[in-house]
């Protein structure tokens, strides 16, 4: 299994668990109380790529150029995410930019 491969799955596990467990089971659905626990997962995310990647050298396809793991987990997080992010917003009535906070 690829490196990138890896680090997509381990993307796409996290995300599944944060948009179908995590957040339609928060009492509050707020903008805020989605940050907190993003943070925490983003977190969970970098430490296990990490401790998968870190110091091996691995270099990861992004296209149009080669990044480390750190690069390559964050940016492939946040595009998986944000689609994920405005449907929730939509679908429970969440100002994406925090105005109703």
């Amino acid at each position: 299994m690829s490196p990138e491969l890896k680090i997509l799955i381990l993307n796409a596990t996290v995300l599944a668990v944060a948009y179908l467990g995590i957040y339609p089971s928060m009492q509050k659905k707020t903008l805020n109380a989605m940050m907190r626990n993003d943070i925490a997962l983003t977190l969970l995310v970098i430490t296990t790529a990490g401790t998968l990647f870190v110091g091996s050298g691995t270099r990861f396809s992004l296209i149009l150029t080669d990044v480390n793991w750190f690069v390559f987990t964050l940016l492939t997080l946040m595009a998986m995410e944000l689609p994920l992010f405005l449907w929730f917003c939509k679908k429970h009535d969440i100002d994406p930019t925090g105005g109703d906070e």
